[in-house]
């Protein structure tokens, strides 16, 4: 795998690129227009995004750990298998976005805009997901495990299947979302029900 460390990049048009297995580390990537690229089992590692298209491209076994994105455009991304342990996403608009599978354990999606978003299958586990609005959202099947939720909207939010253990379910706002019986019984708890 190729490296590059502490490189900035800035103002360059890398849309429609191929990559393909480039490790990247405390790189700095800043007004870059990814359009349409596909990135494979690459790696940025505590690497800064600020102001990053990454509209409709995609991205296979890739992973960004401990980095922050701040102010990227993800319309019409997909990710596909994707690690992103530890890593920020501040003011970015990331809607519509495709996620299959993947690892995004630790993530702060804080205040997100995440409606509609498919996140089904996804690990979760330990996502700051305080005041972030899942309206719609898919979350079959992901691991929600200890994930931080106060302030989340989850109105018709898809949540069959999903690992809600640890999660606290207080002041999250689930109208019209779709349970199975035994999340049903573990809102219920959250609210002091008995369930027998």
């Amino acid at each position: 795998m190729n490296g590059r460390t502490g490189e900035r990049f800035s103002g360059e048009d890398w849309a429609l690129a191929g990559v393909e297995r480039v490790r990247y580390e405390d790189c700095v990537f800043y007004d870059v227009d990814w359009s349409e690229s596909t990135f494979i089992a690459c790696t940025f590692e505590r690497c800064e995004f600020g102001n990053v298209k990454f509209n409709a491209g995609t991205f296979e076994r890739t992973a960004f750990l401990q980095s922050t994105l701040q102010r990227c455009s993800f319309f019409d991304a997909t990710f596909d298998d994707c690690k992103l342990t530890g890593t920020s996403f501040v003011d970015c608009a990331l809607r519509p976005l495709t996620v299959t599978g993947g690892d995004w354990g630790f993530v702060s999606l804080r205040g997100q805009n995440l409606a509609g978003v498919k996140f089904g299958g996804l690990r979760l586990r330990d996502a700051d997901l305080t005041g972030a609005d899942l309206s719609k959202a898919d979350l079959r099947g992901a691991d929600l495990s200890n994930v931080r939720l106060k302030g989340a909207v989850l109105k018709g939010a898809d949540l069959r299947g999903a690992d809600l253990d640890g999660a606290p379910m207080r002041d999250v706002d689930i109208t019209g979302a779709k349970l199975d019986i035994a999340q049903a019984a573990h809102f219920a708890r959250a609210y002091g029900a008995i369930v027998s």
